[in-house]
């Protein structure tokens, strides 16, 4: 997920200036990207100027030591004995920047941990970038924080990293909800394309989003609305174009296919069926490769998280629940056994 939009990303406020020739060549690239990516009704979203979800009483992350990895920042709310769950954040974003929408409701019944991930924000610095690393380090939070079992939710990246940590962990990862993501990306053109310029678009909207004035806004809305951006684009500038791109090549190489269907827990996915980044037809097929995996469709972007968040957040609260469930059932007929 990245703040995307041309001229106005959706959400409002924020302009994509055009300071030279280059950047004029690149927005061109972007917004046929972002077309696709959005889908008709998304793209006609950027020509409105909508808003985004509140941020008051976002809670602030506190750091997070991790013995012989490095050191992260952490948000570790809700009842301590409920069950774990750990998100997993979007290439380009924060722990907090994909998953604030949700977090309050999450919470009311779950033990939710959000982290940045290594080469993201405040995460991890360290000399290389692997995915296996990052699914290593869901563990060492989770082992830093005293929890031995979890679920794990991932958005885009973040559901690559929680295939990978579900693989890696089968006796912690309890279940998955995998959201606007897929086992492998790079396996058609098109998918190689949008990769490739999706990159671009963010470096390029990285630099030159700034946030820009409603005409007629009524004042307390307005500061209201300044204060949404302006953090949302502090978390959004945190990580560096460098982390992005190599992140992007990670990405472009991650391949489950091969053991997917090895992974032996209760399991679901939310697909955008409107993500021209992510395929729906791709996202699809992650679901059918997971045994039992339950599949919940949103008419949505790849930036629903936080764009779409009504259905988004519907969607991952009901997918969190039927995993739950599943999990639940499992542990009855363990205890009967």
């Amino acid at each position: 997920m990245g703040w995307l939009g041309n001229p106005w990303y959706p959400g409002s406020g924020l302009w994509i200036g055009r300071a030279s020739e280059e950047g004029r060549h690149a927005d061109v690239g972007a917004e046929q990207v972002l077309k696709s990516a959005l889908g008709d009704v998304g793209w006609q979203a950027t020509r409105k100027l909508a808003t985004i979800p509140s941020t008051a009483g976002v809670p602030d992350p506190k750091p997070l030591s991790l013995p012989g990895r490095g050191q992260t920042v952490v948000v570790d709310a809700g009842p301590r004995h409920a069950p774990a769950v750990i998100l997993l954040h979007s290439v380009a974003c924060t722990g907090l920047l994909t998953w604030y929408p949700a977090l309050e409701r999450l919470a009311k019944n779950h033990r939710v941990v959000v982290f940045d991930q290594r080469w993201h924000g405040q995460g991890i610095r360290s000399h290389e970038f692997s995915l296996e690393d990052c699914a290593d380090d869901v563990a060492a939070v989770a082992d830093a924080l005293g929890i031995g079992e979890f679920m794990v939710a991932g958005y885009s990246m973040g559901g690559m990293v929680g295939q990978l940590a579900a693989h890696r962990f089968p006796d912690r990862v309890t279940g998955l909800v995998l959201c606007s993501t897929a086992s492998n990306f790079r396996r058609g053109l098109r998918q190689r394309v949008a990769l490739d310029l999706f990159g671009r678009t963010l470096h390029l909207l990285r630099d030159q989003a700034r946030i820009g004035l409603v005409p007629g806004e009524p004042r307390r809305e307005r500061l209201a609305r300044l204060e949404d951006h302006r953090w949302a684009l502090e978390e959004f500038r945190s990580t560096s174009p460098w982390a992005i791109a190599v992140a992007l090549d990670e990405i472009g190489r991650f391949d489950s296919t091969p053991w997917l269907h090895t992974l032996d827990l209760p399991a679901a996915v939310v697909v955008t069926s409107r993500d021209g980044f992510i395929a729906p037809a791709h996202q699809r097929s992650l679901a059918r490769r997971i045994p039992g995996a339950a599949t919940y469709e949103i008419p949505a972007g790849h930036t629903a998280c936080v764009f779409a968040a009504d259905q988004f957040v519907a969607a991952l609260m009901a997918a969190c629940t039927s995993v739950q469930a599943a999990i639940a059932g499992q542990e009855r007929i363990a205890d009967s056994a």
